[in-house]
């Protein structure tokens, strides 16, 4: 099998709640996303999408990611879609970094050897260990009554993890996990998540005032290293996500963080290969496992449940199933949440079929 040719399509993927609000004033109501189809010369097509969180969240944009695109499509014409390996060999030889661009190739190659041999791709990274597993809702920066509320509405539709957006002045970011804390109950994981929005010392006020709430911190600080001093003397766990973005850190993560859990996203590893491996990496050092990319609907989603899928249950922190937060729905609203827990497609591949009237025209194309 060869691959012949990609189709390159944007597509605007809109929040379901609003305005979604981080540390920073950072804003989205909608984003724009990147689609890429894979095509080859047995008639096989694969999926792959990688749609950004704004321009200032993760050294990416949505224009340079499509450059990198045509760089590395022209590269693989003719290459083995099912040679993982090779195609992410080729890819590296073409490109240092643009691990963003990558990412939606890979997860497209890897729809490819699913649908190839019948097989969807939870059975092609381990196996299905985990049918059904809980997912989580980000909640917007807002005021603490604002996302207590949020916190009430979202746990009505079965949803009990919930991701917290915080990260600007420490003492109102208490008050708002807080308010966050006796929205829940007893069940209810919560993570305050800072993006890397706080100082050291904004951190280091944080982390005093969240001791002894049932919480964890995630990205308090934009480097691993400021996220260590911050952490330092503190018993609230630690969850390091953008400051980690190979699997040396990993190792860094646990034996200078003292982190408990390491936030994958595809975007900013290259695609599902490298999230595989980094979580099983993860799950051998005891550490937790959180599973998703920056944004995006139904194909990142599919993605998102095959390693959720296949990650031990014990191991698994967070997981969002991100179309139902946006109405990024390409394939129909699939897979699809119910009550609060997600499941993996079962049918080949990414196991979605994608309609491709509700893209348009492709941006370009290469043959």
């Amino acid at each position: 099998m060869k691959i012949v040719g990609f189709d390159i399509y944007s597509y605007v993927v809109g929040y379901a709640h609003g305005t979604y609000v981080m540390s920073g004033d950072r804003k989205a109501n909608t984003e724009d996303g990147t689609v890429v189809r894979v095509r080859t010369d047995e008639g096989i097509s694969g999926w792959g999408e990688i749609t950004t969180l704004g321009k200032v969240y993760l050294p990416v944009f949505p224009e340079g990611i499509r450059t990198a695109l045509r760089d590395l499509g022209a590269a693989l014409i003719g290459s083995d879609p099912a040679n993982l390996g090779q195609v992410n060999r080729t890819m590296n030889a073409t490109l240092m970094g643009q691990e963003f661009a990558k990412s939606a190739i890979d997860i497209a190659c890897w729809d490819i050897l699913g649908k190839s041999l019948s097989r969807p791709i939870s059975a092609l990274i381990g196996g299905v260990v985990n049918e059904r597993f809980p997912v989580y809702e980000a909640v917007p920066l807002g005021s603490p009554e604002s996302m207590g509320e949020f916190i009430r509405e979202r746990r009505k539709a079965g949803i009990n993890r919930f991701q917290l957006k915080v990260g600007n002045n420490p003492f109102d970011d208490i008050a708002r996990t807080r308010a966050a804390v006796d929205a829940g109950d007893r069940e209810t994981v919560i993570v305050a998540d800072s993006n890397g929005g706080w100082s050291l010392a904004a951190a280091k006020m944080a982390f005093q005032g969240l001791a002894g709430l049932p919480v964890y911190v995630e990205q308090p600080c934009r480097s691993t290293i400021d996220c260590i001093l911050a952490a330092r003397g503190s018993s609230v766990p630690l969850v390091l996500d953008e400051s980690i973005t190979s699997q040396d850190e990993v190792y860094r993560a646990k034996y200078e963080a003292n982190a408990v859990s390491v936030n994958l996203k595809f975007g900013k590893l290259g695609g599902l290969t490298n999230v595989v491996k980094a979580r099983d990496l993860l799950q051998d050092l005891n550490l937790a496992v959180s599973v998703e990319d920056m944004w995006g609907g139904d194909i990142i989603t599919a993605a998102t449940s095959h390693v959720a899928a296949t990650t031990r249950p014990e191991s698994l922190l967070m997981t969002p199933f991100f179309n139902d937060w946006t109405d990024g729905h390409l394939a129909g609203y699939a897979p699809r949440s119910e009550s609060g827990f997600g499941s993996a497609p079962t049918v080949p591949g990414l196991g979605i079929e994608v309609d491709e009237s509700r893209l348009g025209a492709p941006l370009f194309s290469m043959e």
